[in-house]
């Protein structure tokens, strides 16, 4: 597996309710996912989820999964019903579930990271911005 412990986990782990403030999920054209370009295959859809991951009810990491379509046959379907369920549960549950890399970076305030995922080899990009109100600062 790419990480033993979801996001979700480390925070449950410091005494936090952890809960998933959806913000969209929908498939969208190519255009609204350029960040994708060259890291995904060339598709006319993408599935996009946009979520905050909070704890107590506090914003501690943005997150945006982009799925290319071919990928959501078979089990990996699941991602476009996750609603408030969070990805790591599906994610770290997974046998099939590698990652090709990370990318870590950071503007003036905030750290982010950006990992290209493999579920039964299939890809789906996930690019997670950790907030101010995040135990990593």
């Amino acid at each position: 597996a790419a990480s033993d412990v979801s996001k979700r986990e480390r925070f449950e782990q410091l005494g936090k309710r952890v809960s998933v403030t959806l913000i969209r999920e929908a498939f969208v054209d190519q255009s609204e996912v350029e960040e994708a370009s060259g890291l995904l295959p060339s598709e006319s859809r993408y599935w996009l989820r946009e979520i905050l991951l909070c704890a107590d009810g506090e914003p501690w990491l943005a997150g945006r999964t982009v799925v290319p379509e071919s990928t959501l046959c078979g089990p990996e379907q699941v991602l476009q019903h996750l609603g408030k369920t969070p990805l790591g549960r599906y994610l770290f549950t997974s046998s099939t579930l590698t990652r090709d890399f990370i990318e870590i970076g950071r503007d003036a305030t905030l750290w982010g990271r950006r990992s290209r995922l493999r579920l039964s080899g299939k890809p789906l990009l996930l690019t997670e911005l950790f907030l101010p109100a995040s135990p990593l600062y």
